[in-house]
């Protein structure tokens, strides 16, 4: 979903954010510093929301739950949608940062790696579930940060609101 007017040959040329989203309080604060930064940069974003495919005893059986995960791309489109327009309401320059906005399916930090293979820079939210526990759980910006072609943000939510 393209809510910018930049053209295929402009976008080829801007720069782009990758930024993962997920209705967390850290994935808010990196769409805002992905906006943000993307207003610094003349760059464009493209917003990623990514859910793992359900498992269905039909599987087995060879039938695929196609229709499930199809209402879930577009639900989850449409939240990670509101959550743009949200987030840039908060401030009036990010309202110009040509934005898309896609729901995949598929393991969340590989999703985010592959659609950030090309991008000048990736963004993810902070968790916060504690050093120890990071570091022996792993999480999807360590993978990330580990596995990255480029750049990598991880932005922890503002703890003053």
């Amino acid at each position: 979903m393209d809510n910018g007017t930049v053209s295929v040959e402009d976008a080829d040329e801007q720069p782009t954010i990758v930024v993962g989203v997920d209705g967390s309080d850290g994935a808010r604060a990196a769409l805002a510093y992905a906006l943000d930064d993307a207003t610094r940069r003349g760059a464009r974003v493209r917003v990623v929301c990514v859910f793992e495919e359900p498992d269905y005893w039909a599987v087995a059986y060879g039938m695929t739950p196609v229709a499930p995960v199809r209402e879930m791309t577009v639900g989850l489109q449409k939240a990670a949608q509101q959550v743009v327009e949200d987030v840039r309401a908060e401030e009036p320059g990010r309202a110009t940062v040509p934005v898309d906005v896609e729901a995949l399916a598929g393991s969340p930090a590989g999703v985010l790696l592959e659609q950030a293979r090309d991008a000048d820079l990736l963004v993810v939210g902070h968790r916060g579930r504690g050093g120890l526990a990071s570091a022996v759980l792993g999480s999807v910006g360590l993978q990330c940060v580990l596995h990255g072609s480029g750049p990598v943000t991880i932005v922890r939510p503002d703890k003053r609101t």
